[in-house]
Protein backbone atom coordinates (compact mmCIF):
# COMPACT_ATOMS: atom_id res chain seq x y z
CA UNK A 1 0.00 0.00 0.00
CA UNK A 2 1.08 3.56 -0.59
CA UNK A 3 -0.68 7.09 0.43
CA UNK A 4 -0.67 9.67 -2.44
CA UNK A 5 -1.39 13.48 -1.76
CA UNK A 6 -2.76 15.60 -4.87
CA UNK A 7 -2.25 18.83 -4.52
CA UNK A 8 -3.63 21.52 -6.67
CA UNK A 9 -1.51 24.22 -7.47
CA UNK A 10 1.89 25.31 -5.51
CA UNK A 11 2.88 25.72 -2.14
CA UNK A 12 4.21 29.74 -2.09
CA UNK A 13 5.60 29.64 1.50
CA UNK A 14 9.14 28.17 1.86
CA UNK A 15 8.37 27.87 5.76
CA UNK A 16 5.23 25.96 4.72
CA UNK A 17 7.33 24.16 2.41
CA UNK A 18 10.13 23.01 4.87
CA UNK A 19 6.84 22.01 7.20
CA UNK A 20 5.38 19.68 4.49
CA UNK A 21 8.42 18.08 3.44
CA UNK A 22 9.47 17.66 7.14
CA UNK A 23 6.14 15.28 7.76
CA UNK A 24 6.72 13.69 4.14
CA UNK A 25 10.12 12.56 5.15
CA UNK A 26 8.51 11.08 8.48
CA UNK A 27 5.70 9.71 6.79
CA UNK A 28 7.73 7.55 4.90
CA UNK A 29 9.54 5.96 7.77
CA UNK A 30 6.23 4.56 8.05
CA UNK A 31 4.72 3.72 4.55
CA UNK A 32 5.40 5.01 0.89
CA UNK A 33 4.10 8.50 0.85
CA UNK A 34 4.29 11.33 -2.61
CA UNK A 35 2.92 14.24 -2.60
CA UNK A 36 1.96 15.28 -6.60
CA UNK A 37 1.62 19.46 -7.09
CA UNK A 38 -0.39 19.97 -10.48
CA UNK A 39 0.29 23.32 -11.19
CA UNK A 40 -2.72 26.09 -11.26
CA UNK A 41 -4.87 26.74 -14.42
CA UNK A 42 -3.40 29.06 -16.53
CA UNK A 43 -6.43 30.68 -17.83
CA UNK A 44 -8.31 30.50 -14.48
CA UNK A 45 -9.86 34.24 -14.44
CA UNK A 46 -11.51 33.55 -17.75
CA UNK A 47 -13.10 30.19 -16.94
CA UNK A 48 -16.33 29.88 -14.60
CA UNK A 49 -16.26 28.36 -11.09
CA UNK A 50 -18.05 25.45 -12.48
CA UNK A 51 -15.42 25.35 -15.72
CA UNK A 52 -12.65 25.52 -13.39
CA UNK A 53 -13.55 22.83 -10.90
CA UNK A 54 -14.52 20.49 -13.80
CA UNK A 55 -10.93 21.32 -15.01
CA UNK A 56 -9.17 20.30 -11.86
CA UNK A 57 -11.49 17.17 -11.27
CA UNK A 58 -9.93 16.22 -14.97
CA UNK A 59 -6.38 17.19 -14.14
CA UNK A 60 -6.59 15.01 -10.13
CA UNK A 61 -8.40 11.94 -12.17
CA UNK A 62 -5.26 11.58 -14.16
CA UNK A 63 -2.65 11.05 -10.51
CA UNK A 64 -5.55 8.21 -9.80
CA UNK A 65 -5.39 4.68 -10.91
CA UNK A 66 -8.16 1.70 -10.89
CA UNK A 67 -9.10 0.50 -7.62
CA UNK A 68 -7.32 3.28 -5.61
CA UNK A 69 -9.42 4.63 -2.40
CA UNK A 70 -9.68 8.52 -3.27
CA UNK A 71 -10.58 10.39 -0.22
CA UNK A 72 -10.95 14.57 -0.75
CA UNK A 73 -10.33 16.80 1.83
CA UNK A 74 -13.56 18.99 1.69
CA UNK A 75 -14.90 21.45 4.33
CA UNK A 76 -18.73 19.38 4.36
CA UNK A 77 -16.76 16.15 4.58
CA UNK A 78 -16.40 13.43 8.35
CA UNK A 79 -14.55 15.24 11.09
CA UNK A 80 -12.58 12.69 13.24
CA UNK A 81 -10.49 13.63 16.05
CA UNK A 82 -6.83 12.16 15.62
CA UNK A 83 -7.63 8.52 16.98
CA UNK A 84 -10.42 8.43 14.95
CA UNK A 85 -7.88 9.01 11.50
CA UNK A 86 -6.14 6.42 12.66
CA UNK A 87 -8.31 3.92 12.83
CA UNK A 88 -9.84 4.88 9.66
CA UNK A 89 -6.63 4.64 7.73
CA UNK A 90 -5.56 1.52 9.86
CA UNK A 91 -9.18 0.09 8.23
CA UNK A 92 -7.72 0.45 4.83
CA UNK A 93 -3.99 -0.98 5.63
CA UNK A 94 -5.53 -4.40 6.85
CA UNK A 95 -7.68 -4.73 4.10
CA UNK A 96 -4.53 -5.04 1.95
CA UNK A 97 -3.91 -3.99 -1.39
CA UNK A 98 -5.26 -0.60 -2.43
CA UNK A 99 -3.68 2.65 -2.14
CA UNK A 100 -4.88 5.98 -0.60
CA UNK A 101 -5.07 9.04 -2.46
CA UNK A 102 -6.05 12.09 -0.91
CA UNK A 103 -7.09 15.17 -2.81
CA UNK A 104 -6.79 18.71 -1.54
CA UNK A 105 -8.94 20.47 -4.07
CA UNK A 106 -8.84 24.35 -5.83
CA UNK A 107 -10.09 27.48 -4.34
CA UNK A 108 -14.07 26.57 -5.40
CA UNK A 109 -13.43 22.90 -4.42
CA UNK A 110 -14.49 19.73 -6.43
CA UNK A 111 -16.54 19.04 -9.27
CA UNK A 112 -19.77 17.42 -7.74
CA UNK A 113 -19.79 14.54 -10.32
CA UNK A 114 -15.72 14.18 -9.22
CA UNK A 115 -17.30 13.81 -5.33
CA UNK A 116 -19.47 11.47 -6.37
CA UNK A 117 -16.66 9.45 -7.44
CA UNK A 118 -14.90 9.28 -4.24
CA UNK A 119 -14.73 6.91 -1.61
CA UNK A 120 -15.02 9.80 1.15
CA UNK A 121 -15.35 12.99 2.19
CA UNK A 122 -13.19 14.50 4.80
CA UNK A 123 -12.93 17.36 6.81
CA UNK A 124 -9.87 18.39 8.69
CA UNK A 125 -12.36 21.46 10.72
CA UNK A 126 -15.40 23.34 10.40
CA UNK A 127 -12.80 26.26 10.20
CA UNK A 128 -12.02 27.17 6.92
CA UNK A 129 -8.00 27.23 6.33
CA UNK A 130 -5.89 28.44 3.53
CA UNK A 131 -5.42 25.65 0.72
CA UNK A 132 -1.26 25.68 1.51
CA UNK A 133 -2.34 25.84 5.33
CA UNK A 134 -3.85 22.70 4.88
CA UNK A 135 -1.12 20.89 3.27
CA UNK A 136 0.84 21.22 6.22
CA UNK A 137 -2.35 19.82 8.54
CA UNK A 138 -2.92 17.62 6.89
CA UNK A 139 0.53 15.66 6.35
CA UNK A 140 1.29 16.30 9.84
CA UNK A 141 -2.43 14.56 10.85
CA UNK A 142 -1.16 11.91 8.94
CA UNK A 143 2.29 11.22 10.47
CA UNK A 144 0.35 11.50 13.74
CA UNK A 145 -2.01 8.72 12.88
CA UNK A 146 0.62 6.63 11.97
CA UNK A 147 2.48 7.18 15.61
CA UNK A 148 -1.16 6.44 17.05
CA UNK A 149 -1.69 2.99 14.98
CA UNK A 150 2.56 2.12 16.22
CA UNK A 151 1.50 3.20 19.62
CA UNK A 152 4.80 6.00 19.73
CA UNK A 153 4.66 8.97 21.83
CA UNK A 154 4.02 11.66 19.57
CA UNK A 155 0.12 12.05 20.07
CA UNK A 156 -0.86 12.48 24.04
CA UNK A 157 -4.75 11.76 24.81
Amino acid sequence: MKIKLILLGKTDEAWLNSGIEEYRIRVNRYIPFEIIEIPSQKNQVSLSHPELKMKESQLVERHIRQGDIVVLLDERGKEMRSVGFAGFLNKYFVSGGKNLVFVVGGAFGFDESFKNKASFLLSLSQMTFSHQMVRLFFTEQLYRALTILKGELYHHE
